[in-house]
């Protein structure tokens, strides 16, 4: 059975401007991830990434995107890859995120998110790799957010 965020994403894909109509469906289902526009280029399961556009209203003092705007764009990814890959009859919270900022966001960023297939099953705890990338392929922010996977109520 595909996922609703994975079927629509699959539909949508194929169509000219389909990426952008699911990348605002996705922020109307989930209104916080509005506020830094991202705009989905992959999504299967046990991987999603968008690009993170940077932009006056994602950036801090000092001109790069906020490490709290790159943090949104890492648990948007997350959160795609999870719907697409949360087995049936299973729900999934998240339970803690840890990052570290490695380099400054200068550019567009790429928020990309995976999990290993035999994760899902192995227990409550599935954790999800994240990174953020700049434009010239350099990594700047890198972690993991740890998901809660349990039976579906």
């Amino acid at each position: 059975m595909v996922s609703q965020v994975l079927g629509m994403w699959e539909k949508l894909r194929a169509v000219p401007g389909g990426e952008r109509v699911f990348s605002r469906g996705f922020t109307w289902k989930a209104p916080y991830f509005r506020s830094i526009r991202p705009r989905f280029v992959q999504v299967s399961p046990n991987y999603a990434a968008l690009v993170l556009p940077k932009r006056r209203a994602v950036q801090n003092h000092i001109g790069t995107v906020h490490a709290i705007a790159v943090c949104n764009g890492l648990e948007a990814a997350m959160g795609a890859l999870a719907e697409a890959t949360v087995p049936a009859g299973k729900r999934w919270l998240p339970k803690g995120m840890e990052v570290a900022y490695l380099a400054r966001s200068t550019t567009d960023l790429t928020c990309s998110a995976e999990t290993d297939p035999e994760s899902w099953t192995a227990g409550p705890d599935v954790p999800v790799r994240v990174k953020a990338t700049r434009d010239d392929g350099t990594v700047v922010v890198e972690g993991t957010i740890h998901l809660w996977v349990t039976d579906r109520k």
